[in-house]
């Protein structure tokens, strides 16, 4: 950096013009760069006040949406300890899953002990008698399936105990399996087990025999009417004798059998049969007579029935370095805590110092780029009048300097010669036309700058034209390529002639001893061409795009060997654009170039 400013610094040495747009820069860059961290540390702080802001808030809110999830938590378990003071722990627990409440519960007695999920109750079915042992002997002993069958039948017709009688007609339905009657055995289970009387009827083990019956006639092939009828066995949690177990493999049992059969409680009955997992939070009744058990996306539903905001539940031992606020959830979710995620949309106001800011670095920049432009066009301006008078001077200098050694020449000499004294004066006449032509120069560039130059354009023949600029130049070395038959032009003879003649001139000029000058005209495409062209050095092509620049000349050097002050081609440039023309150049170093003048023709050529 301090290398560049030393290069710079010993640049604007050189070139004094350098040395306001430096000047200027540092007089804007200065600033911009102090609005800029003025800006960004009010940014900075607006930022910071705004967030402590919305992180007050948002900590109230969070406290009034623990509140309301506190007496959330207080209704539901009311509502809970409710259910289970007024119904069955199996009716309790199927109406709490039906709730939406919790995933699973656990129903306890007044004593504490949990009475559902339950396990089977044995019962005594009585005596068998000596016929029941005969059944027995015949099915596991002889294998005589069929006189087993009977004898079962038989049993369950005169059996005044229902679980007997039950037990009595699951075994006829075995034995017709094993005899390889299995429709009857499905006849069998359709038609005693739908009869209420089996309902409640139970094994010693306290399983209900019915719903085992109809899950081997299902298993047998049985028909969707049998399905239902299971299904709506397990559903039907008012009977008191289906214990928890027995459902729950029933249930998946069926399931397999039927898997477009859905059963909401299975899940429920899954978790509650677990040695409570330490991945659920557990919410106890007042009195103890219900456990709520809850996975933690069960908690998040409820925390977005509490409220909508974008609040969320962060489990314990989890980091919260993403939160932007938190509080604790509360006494019944101990460790958890209610968070605003870092990443939720703050609404903050330092979007006005940034756009102000922006607006008032554009408005430097802009004022910064139309400052250096008029200081770069004072400078060219002040430039071109420097070179403008070195010009003038050396112009005018040189035809004076001229004329005065001939006219001290001629006074000095005691006796004239009539021939020296006639070479002499042509001499001076001649410097006197260069002369004229310089101021004449100066004079039509003025008029064409203010806009005063007037232009008397008609219709005219362009051979008068033509000659005369011919008669201006002095020499043979011009050929002409006049045709007769060429259409009028819409143009200021004088004018037009004063352009062929800077033309001519400067093809004169730049063209070594012995060449000659051709100018040519031509119709082409309702237009007439004036093209002048000699043989000498050429312009580069870099330099064809500025020689059309007032006072610009490709030689800069005041000791230039063909003179002229730069406004030749400039006037050429205004006299063409006057006459709705053009004027273009093709030139090639040392081979010469070529200035053509493109010229409308007169209206009423063109009708004719």
């Amino acid at each position: 950096m301090i290398r560049f400013i030393r290069r710079l610094f010993s640049r604007t040495g050189q070139n004094s013009e350098l040395w306001p747009v430096v000047l200027l820069l540092f007089a804007v860059v200065v600033p911009a760069v102090c609005l800029v961290w003025f800006m960004n540390a009010a940014m900075k702080n607006e930022r910071l006040a705004a967030r402590q802001k919305l992180a007050d808030s948002y900590r109230a809110q969070l406290s009034s949406i623990q509140m309301q999830l506190e007496r959330h938590w207080e209704e539901k378990l009311d509502e809970l300890e409710k259910l289970a003071r007024t119904t069955s722990p199996a009716a309790a627990f199927a109406r709490c899953i039906q709730s939406g409440f919790s995933d699973s519960v656990l129903i306890a007695n007044e004593q504490g002990d949990i009475v559902y999920p339950n396990s089977p109750s044995p019962v005594a079915a009585g005596e068998a008698g000596p016929k029941w042992a005969e059944a027995n002997h015949s099915e596991y002993v002889q294998k005589d399936f069929g006189a087993a069958a009977s004898l079962y039948r038989a049993l369950a017709r005169d059996a005044t105990n229902t679980h007997l009688a039950a037990r009595a007609l699951q075994a006829e339905a075995r034995c017709l399996v094993s005899a390889g009657r299995k429709e009857e055995a499905i006849r069998l289970v359709k038609d005693m087990f739908a009869q209420e009387r089996y309902c409640n009827a139970a094994d010693p083990q306290g399983r209900l025999i019915a719903a085992n019956a109809e899950l081997m006639a299902l298993e047998l092939g049985a028909d969707d009417v049998i399905a239902q009828r299971l299904k709506q066995r397990l559903m039907d949690y008012d009977n008191r004798v289906l214990a928890a177990p027995q459902r729950r493999f029933l249930m998946k049992e069926l399931r397999r059998l039927r898997p477009d059969m859905e059963f909401p409680t299975l899940a429920a009955e899954e978790l509650a049969a677990q040695s409570l997992p330490t991945n659920l939070w557990k919410f106890t009744t007042a009195n103890r007579r219900v456990v709520a058990l809850m996975r933690f996306d069960k908690l998040q539903s409820h925390l977005r029935t509490v409220t909508d905001a974008p609040v969320s539940l962060a489990p314990p031992g989890t980091e919260h370095d993403a939160a932007f606020v938190s509080v604790p959830a509360g006494a019944r979710l101990a460790g958890a805590r209610l968070i605003i995620p870092l990443g939720h949309p703050i609404e903050q106001p330092t979007h006005i110092y940034l756009w102000t800011g922006m607006l008032v670095l554009a408005a430097m920049g802009v004022l910064t780029l139309f400052a250096i432009r008029l200081l770069r066009r004072q400078a060219a301006l002040a430039r071109m009048k420097n070179d403008l008078a070195a010009t003038v001077s050396h112009e005018l200098k040189t035809p004076l300097s001229s004329i005065r050694v001939l006219v001290d020449t001629l006074l000095d000499a005691e006796k004239l010669d009539e021939g020296t004294a006639r070479e002499y004066l042509q001499l001076i006449a001649r410097e006197n036309e260069r002369l004229s032509r310089l101021i004449q120069h100066f004079l039509t560039f003025s008029r064409m700058e203010r806009n005063k130059q007037a232009f008397h354009v008609m219709p005219l023949a362009v051979r008068p034209i033509i000659d005369i600029a011919v008669e201006a130049m002095p020499g043979g070395r011009l050929e002409l390529q006049v045709p007769s038959d060429l259409p009028r032009v819409m143009a200021d003879a004088d004018a037009v002639a004063t352009a062929l003649i800077n033309l001519l001139d400067n093809a004169c000029k730049y063209s070594e001893t012995g060449r000659h000058v051709v100018l040519r005209a031509e119709a082409r495409n309702g237009s007439v061409l004036f093209s002048v062209q000699d043989h000498g050095i050429g312009i580069a092509a870099r330099e064809t795009k500025k020689i059309f620049d007032p006072f610009y000349q490709v030689d800069q050097r005041l000791s230039r060997k063909g003179g002229g002050c730069g406004l030749g081609l400039s006037i050429v440039q205004s006299i063409v654009r006057a006459h709705d023309g053009c004027v273009s150049v093709e030139s090639e170093p040392g081979r010469g170039s070529t200035f053509t003048i493109t010229l409308p023709t007169a209206k009423e050529s063109a009708d004719a």
